[in-house]
């Protein structure tokens, strides 16, 4: 599998996500088994625009190929923008959203609005992609509502212009994350593509990962949702698809250890405040599941520094083990 000149070893992504993918984050996925990763979306107008807290979200993590994801609606702008991603990023490829479907973005025509206008989707594609020297790639979904399902043709158009991969979530923008991904729509888009296809949508572990893959016959998986508290998932899903044993579930003491590092590395990017408010959110995902653990979060919710951190971390590892 290639994007573009790119060699892939590890088709497995870790999906963007807003206000959860950060440098951090997408540094301990990659530490623990994702081979692509791509930033949280960044408005092409803000960074046109110089807009210092967009530019903040493009930083490059190792350990993976990344991806620099940028949205908008115009040819021109997206142009400036990408040029832009990668003067600030440094990233290996850029990354079109086409697929985000909360309103705000969908309905301002950005986002998965762009699949109800798929030619000014191919222009902004071509546009980007005389403007960069990178692979260009594009996430979308299966179509607006059920009654307006055009990936086919979307994605047609999407590498007649030249795009390098598509990420297609089997969902349409009405569905937002609810009922049940339409694989062998995917599958669809997989037989008629010259180019990598990258299947999204329920993949949550090693079992879904293969059914996944047989369904669809796609390149590569995205995982999304599933690896909230849980970054070992791609371990898991690249031990299947290898055909190896499952590896065992970390115990809550090595749960906890990598939490402490994420944050600790959100701290280095961002300084103790915006990291500690953001700790309580991924904090809570690192423990669910674990018995007895509404006590700790409580107290996660009221973190305010990273001794706070500390302290509930070793709490944890003392009492929950």
């Amino acid at each position: 599998m290639k994007i573009g000149n790119i060699e892939i070893k590890n088709p497995l992504a870790l999906g963007p996500m807003a206000g959860v993918t950060d440098w951090a984050f997408r540094t301990v996925c990659a530490e623990l088994g994702a081979g692509i990763t791509v930033t949280e979306m960044v408005s092409s107008r803000a960074l046109v625009y110089q807009d210092k807290k967009s530019r903040a979200l493009l930083k490059k993590n190792a350990g993976s190929l990344c991806g620099a994801q940028i949205f908008g609606n115009d040819p021109q702008i997206m142009a400036q923008a990408a040029q832009l991603a990668l003067e600030y990023s440094g990233c290996d490829f850029v990354d079109i959203n086409m697929g985000c479907p909360m309103p705000k973005i969908a309905n301002s025509g950005d986002g998965c609005g762009l699949m109800r206008t798929p030619e000014l989707a191919g222009e902004i594609v071509a546009a980007v992609v005389d403007a960069v020297k990178v692979p260009v790639t594009v996430k979308c979904r299966l179509g607006w509502d059920k009654g307006n399902i055009n990936v086919l043709d979307f994605v047609q158009r999407m590498e007649d212009n030249g795009a390098a991969m598509l990420t297609v979530h089997g969902r349409t923008r009405s569905m937002l994350y609810s009922g049940t991904a339409d694989w062998d729509m995917i599958a669809k888009v997989k037989a008629q593509a010259k180019i990598p296809v990258i299947a999204n949508g329920d993949v949550v572990d090693g079992e879904s990962a293969l059914r996944c893959l047989r369904r669809t016959g796609a390149d590569g998986l995205m995982i999304g949702r599933a690896t909230f508290g849980d970054p070992w998932v791609f371990a898991e899903v690249k031990a299947a698809m290898n055909g190896e044993k499952l590896p065992a579930r970390p115990p809550l003491a090595r749960r906890v250890d990598v939490a402490v590092r994420q944050f600790e590395l959100a701290l280095a990017d961002k300084g103790e405040h915006i990291a500690c408010l953001e700790a309580r959110k991924h904090f809570a995902w690192y423990l669910r599941g674990v018995a007895y653990a509404n006590y700790y979060k409580e107290k996660i919710s009221a973190i305010q520094s990273m001794d706070d951190v500390y302290r509930i971390a070793d709490g944890i590892r003392k009492d929950l083990k």
